[in-house]
């Protein structure tokens, strides 16, 4: 005698297969990040901008800070656009003359964050990236604030 499932059985089964494949293709990651092609992504997720003060992509592999400087920002309100792919979040640290001056963070989906920064005395600027959910893309740009 053979058991044939009936209808109803056969569609939860299938259903429940299903949501398995997908639940498990749904935690694999879209692609190494090792092998990300930094400046096509940083192309199709910062706006272009003009003015540009300081600005940075790349990869952190390892939780170590990347540090980008500027010699000299001249005094005035700017505006940091960020953003991260990979998962966790990245940070942002600005400096102006030696002084913290701002800490900003963008969730690494791929979207947009962006933060208002004023510099009140001219002189060097630099911005240390970091994460601790390491590794990831990033990019960001400071520019003045219309």
């Amino acid at each position: 005698m053979v058991f044939l499932p009936s209808t109803w059985r056969l569609a939860a089964l299938l259903a429940v297969a299903a949501g398995t494949v997908a639940a498990a293709t749904a935690c694999q990651a879209p692609g190494s990040i090792t092998d990300a092609d930094v400046p096509s992504w940083k192309a199709t997720t910062l706006p272009s901008a003009s003015g540009i003060v300081l600005e940075d992509a790349g990869k952190i592999l390892n939780r170590d800070p990347i540090v980008k400087d500027a010699a000299s920002v001249t005094a005035g309100n700017y505006r940091l656009t960020m953003a991260c792919d990979g998962g966790g979040k990245a940070f942002f640290a600005v400096t102006s003359a030696g002084r913290q001056i701002a800490d900003a963070g963008a969730a690494c989906n791929g979207s947009l964050e962006t933060v208002r920064i004023k510099v009140a005395t001219s002189g060097p600027l630099s911005i240390s990236t970091s994460s601790v959910d390491a590794p990831l893309i990033y990019a960001y740009q400071l520019v003045p604030a219309a």
